[in-house]
């Protein structure tokens, strides 16, 4: 239980962290833009902390133009050597490449029966059985650093899975609105 009455799923002091858990994870996000943030944020948090990452997300999204896909697809070398020079960012050259690569594999999806929002909404309710398949669809697509986990934390965060705990505070809202969508 936190300091201010109310069970969270995981521990913390951090406003940031609690306004994250109470506030965003695990509600549902069915648009392109957020859906393609989400597993582009994920993907940079792989091996670090997510307080990491949401610490340094609004300089990922001033880096990586509001994480505009249709802008991001369009990024060269000079925007790879910029966002290697934002210390705001994770600067991780494979990972800055994957979120390019991400952004053409979400105008490649809109080409084809299963845009990215419909795609990954297939998995609702999915476990990680069904993690590690979309993780092969999306590779296909072209995605990079979308392995299992990474897939499957990005479901979670995008409410395709609700991993609240039962006795979680928010747990009720977030269910109501997984199943208003």
């Amino acid at each position: 239980m936190s300091a201010d009455g109310r069970i969270r799923c995981w521990p913390t002091t951090d406003p940031l962290y609690i306004a994250y858990h109470d506030d965003e994870w695990g509600r549902p996000v069915r648009d392109e833009r957020g859906l393609y943030e989400r597993l582009c944020l994920e993907g940079f948090q792989s091996g670090l902390a997510w307080i990491t990452i949401l610490r340094k997300r609004e300089a990922f999204r001033a880096g990586f133009a509001d994480f505009d896909p249709d802008t991001v697809a369009r990024f060269g070398e000079r925007d790879v050597k910029r966002l290697l020079g934002d210390a705001a960012i994770v600067r991780h050259r494979g990972k800055i490449e994957a979120a390019i690569a991400n952004a053409k594999g979400v105008l490649a999806l809109r080409e084809t029966d299963a845009p990215l929002p419909a795609l990954m909404w297939e998995y609702r309710d999915g476990g990680e059985a069904d993690a590690k398949e979309l993780s092969k669809r999306l590779k296909a697509a072209g995605f990079r650093f979308v392995g299992p986990t990474t897939v499957y934390a990005a479901m979670q965060a995008t409410g395709i899975v609700d991993d609240h705990i039962p006795q979680c505070w928010v747990r009720e809202d977030v269910e109501r609105a997984r199943r208003a969508g």
